[in-house]
C-alpha cells in the first residue's frame, strides 16, 4: 500500500495579536507537544507572516487520513476549539495530498 501523506495548512486570523497569542498558548500549555506525539503526526508547526501580524499559519502533516481522523477524535480538539473561541479566530483550511511516486 502506497503512503500518501496529507498536509493541512490552517491560516488563523484575528485582531491584534490574537492569532499569535493563540499559537503561543498552544505551545506553552504543551498541546503542540502532545499533538506531535500522536501516531501518524509528521509535522505540526506555526509560522508568522512578516507583513501580517494578525495571522498565523499552521502547517500540520499526517501519514494518512486515518491519522487525521484519530487526531480529530482526541481530547486536544476540544482544547483547540476552546482556544479558537477565546481568541476570536477565523480559520482558512487548505489540504494537500502528496503523491509519492
Amino acid at each position: 500500500m502506497k503512503i500518501m501523506p496529507i498536509t493541512v495548512n490552517i491560516l488563523y486570523s484575528g485582531t491584534g495579536t490574537n492569532a499569535q497569542d493563540f499559537a503561543n498558548e498552544m505551545m506553552s500549555t504543551g498541546v503542540v507537544s502532545q499533538i506531535r506525539q500522536e501516531s501518524g503526526n509528521l509535522r505540526y508547526n506555526y509560522f508568522t507572516d512578516m507583513e501580517d501580524n494578525q495571522s498565523v499559519l499552521l502547517i500540520d502533516e499526517w501519514t494518512d487520513q486515518a491519522a487525521i481522523d484519530d487526531h480529530h477524535k482526541s481530547d486536544m480538539m476540544t482544547t483547540i476549539a476552546e482556544l479558537r473561541i477565546k481568541y476570536h479566530l477565523k480559520m482558512q483550511v487548505t489540504r494537500y495530498v502528496r503523491d509519492e511516486k
